[in-house]
């Protein structure tokens, strides 16, 4: 069989870079450790069919394997997650390739917007971290054509309704909780709950939708205030982060949601259990009961227990519920993850013959004889 000339130095890298050992990846081969050993020692090279399984199983493209000196792996936009008094926390290679996922679709879009003459989006960067909260929640709600909340409506009409309204503005939202479609290589909250790129042409919001639905409102309006701040950056929304501009966006989000004047005057302090507030405000604000208990916890409302334990309960209940529910169509759930905004440029584009078929499959995932009817069904056009 013929031998792939392969350097063995990219072999071990991309090991490592996928956090698994010798024998969890010889096992995924289905070879001996020794034989693994010997082939990223370079004592001997493995064949086409076991190289390209190789990097399938280490997540690399094929070609990597034959580069001379292992690529920069480093994440392009800033790192923003909580630290606090621990060594910078390692990033993942799912979360690695989400990123670059994200960026590939971004950048597309960023060029087909320059190409066609596009004006830059007006508020990305159009405030800076020095702009007092409420400057900045007044002039997000007016850009977005919002009143102070809703008057009607579940808190999940109010999310659709917001991800239509900064669509419209030009900033891409994108929801996903996997690397891809590959379900075995799902995103974990623990590390990481949304990011934002703040691009002139094309500004992306990313939210990971691992996170249970009722946390993902404050994750979408945080990552928003990065557009607006015209800072990119990797988050995890953490109520004790003490970076500058990530209790900002906290703040801003909890403001925006949440009026505290507002809010002050309808919880009730005086009662047995803080969490009969829960329903009441959340049914004012329309937004989910968890938004109602982060905010009563930036005001002091509630202890730092309280909202934990409280917080711990919902996302097991979440659990159990995704355990138990029905998926949303394949169709509808890859809008949501690649924005409905570049969903419409890219089929727009393929289907007057400007975009190959096979390159509108690779940025919106959608198969090319399907996608007409998509295009019909599911964007309207």
């Amino acid at each position: 069989m013929t031998q792939a000339m392969i350097n063995p130095d990219i072999l071990s890298w991309a090991r490592q870079r996928a956090g698994l050992d010798v024998y969890a990846l010889a096992r995924k081969l289905n070879v001996d450790e020794e034989k693994l050993i010997s082939w990223e020692q370079g004592q001997v090279r493995p064949t086409f069919k076991q190289a390209q399984s190789y990097a399938h199983n280490t997540y690399v493209p094929f070609g990597y394997l034959f580069l001379k000196q292992t690529p920069k792996d480093e994440l392009p936009i800033p790192d923003l997650r909580t630290v606090g008094d621990h060594a910078a926390r390692e990033i993942s290679i799912n979360l690695r390739d989400v990123v670059r996922d994200v960026l590939h679709r971004q950048q597309w879009y960023q060029e087909y917007q320059i190409e066609r003459g596009a004006d830059p989006v007006i508020v990305v960067g159009s405030l800076s971290i020095q702009t007092p909260v409420l400057t900045i929640v007044t002039d997000m709600k007016a850009h977005l054509g919002l009143k102070s909340w809703p008057e009607r409506g579940s808190w999940e009409d109010y999310t659709r309704d917001l991800i239509a309204r900064i669509e419209f503005l030009g900033i891409l939202v994108m929801r996903s909780g996997m690397v891809g479609s590959n379900t075995h290589r799902l995103l974990s909250i623990d590390e990481f709950r949304g990011f934002a790129i703040a691009d002139q042409f094309a500004p992306v919001i990313f939210i990971n939708t691992a996170d249970c639905p009722e946390a993902r409102l404050f994750t979408l309006i945080h990552e928003l205030t990065h557009i607006w701040l015209g800072e990119s950056g990797i988050s995890d929304a953490d109520p004790r982060s003490q970076r500058q501009v990530e209790r900002l966006c906290n703040a801003v989000a909890a403001e925006f949601l949440a009026p505290e004047e507002e809010f002050n005057t309808h919880w009730q302090a005086d009662i047995s259990n803080w969490k009969t507030n829960l329903p009441m405000l959340s049914n004012h604000f329309h937004v989910s009961q968890w938004v109602v208990a982060r905010r009563a916890l930036e005001l002091s409302l509630i202890t730092d227990s309280e909202y934990w334990s409280y917080v711990n309960k919902v996302y097991a209940d979440y659990k159990v519920r995704e355990k138990n529910g029905t998926s949303p169509s394949y169709n509808r759930v890859q809008t949501g993850k690649v924005s409905k905004r570049l969903a419409q440029a890219v089929v727009s584009e393929a289907l007057s013959g400007r975009l190959l078929l096979r390159d509108a499959w690779q940025l919106i995932g959608i198969k090319p004889d399907k996608l007409s009817a998509y295009a019909r069904k599911e964007l309207k056009l």
